[in-house]
């Protein structure tokens, strides 16, 4: 919207012409969602205990989460508003790819909400079925991709990491594949989303890599110089990837332990949808797996558990799943698990930039 408004301006104030630059709007997203947040936060928080909106425990959890039972939960309304407002003020808003990013994670968000509502309603931890809320998801990423392929920059190329001249061409089947990235990224944050902090880390860290890899995907001459595929107009999505930096931050401000509130599936469905959409327009989904290797970590350690826990007769590999479930029934205190996860989850970050010249 600023684009739009201010940037028309700078034939009479040179100074308007700061707002062409997609670093410059990247950044001040950012800064907007995490102001946003920081200030309403608060508030929000209070509305949540005013309407007795509070986490609901799994009786089948460790002890030591017990405690956390009526906390404020679906903060996650709170990322997403901030996230929609701050991109649609700072965004190309003729850029269609920032329209269907907001669309995915909104239909997301509304998944992860209703299953929210059905959990706080009936006081237990089955909110929408399974088969439900894939279907759901399912459905959502489908029609993504399905769009994405009727567009006549269409390619259903897929590229790799740390190989430049490895891109394998799935053709019709590139929707199928993009069903699978953002239903699959979406699911691994819902499941990382179990202690104080632990998703919202990993989410803000994951975002800002995206927002370098959505720009220089944009970027002909640099996307061309660094040998990896150029997207028309993905640069925009760097705003998105900006806004959901800040409003990540601004959610780990409450979010951090001990929690004052937590996000719910309105918020790690949302999340983890919208960076698997990012993934699929650059044409970055295998990187997805390298930066958001916590996420992919948390979602094998539960096929794997219950994998082995069928076939062998009722044993398990790992304590308790998902992962960071393990780690607490060795003693690990969660403020130690977070941090560790933020640790690994950085190493990681650093890893995916390093394919862009190892190549």
């Amino acid at each position: 919207m600023l684009y739009h408004l201010l940037f028309p301006l700078h034939g009479v104030f040179s100074g308007f012409n700061v707002f062409r630059y997609i670093t410059f709007r990247s950044i001040g997203a950012t800064l907007t969602a995490f102001v946003l947040v920081i200030l309403c936060g608060t508030r929000f928080v209070t509305l949540m205990r005013e309407h007795q909106i509070g986490q609901v425990v799994r009786t089948d959890g460790p002890e030591s989460h017990f405690s956390k039972k009526g906390v404020p939960t679906m903060g996650g309304l709170l990322i997403i508003l901030a996230l929609t407002f701050t991109t649609l003020l700072w965004a190309d808003l003729n850029n269609h790819l920032i329209w269907l990013v907001l669309g995915i994670t909104i239909w997301y968000g509304a998944i992860g909400a209703y299953d929210d509502y059905r959990k706080i309603k009936r006081q237990n931890s089955k909110g929408l079925s399974a088969r439900g809320k894939m279907l759901l998801q399912i459905g959502g990423a489908a029609l993504l991709g399905w769009l994405l392929s009727m567009h006549h920059a269409f390619d259903g190329r897929v590229s790799l990491p740390f190989f430049k001249h490895i891109t394998p061409n799935l053709g019709e089947w590139y929707v199928l594949f993009a069903i699978m990235v953002i239903v699959g990224a979406s699911n691994a944050v819902n499941l990382t989303d179990g202690l104080d902090g632990l998703a919202t880390g990993p989410t803000a860290i994951t975002a800002g890599v995206y927002l370098l890899f959505s720009y220089l995907a944009g970027h002909a001459v640099l996307a061309s110089y660094l040998q990896i595929p150029y997207v028309e107009g993905a640069g925009e999505l760097s705003v998105f990837c900006g806004a959901l930096v800040g409003a990540s931050l601004g959610f780990l401000w409450f979010n951090a332990f001990p929690a004052q509130v937590f996000m719910g599936d309105v918020g790690s469905l949302a999340l983890g949808g919208a960076m698997g959409t990012v993934a699929v327009m650059i044409k970055q989904e295998f990187l997805l797996a390298v930066v958001g290797g916590i996420f992919v970590m948390e979602a094998l350690s539960v096929i794997m558990q219950v994998g082995y826990y069928k076939v062998s007769g009722g044993k398990r590999i790992f304590l308790m799943a998902p992962f960071h479930h393990h780690f607490e029934k060795k003693g690990w205190q969660e403020p130690k698990v977070v941090v560790r996860f933020w640790i690994v989850s950085i190493m990681l970050a650093l890893l995916a930039l390093a394919t862009l010249k190892l190549r």
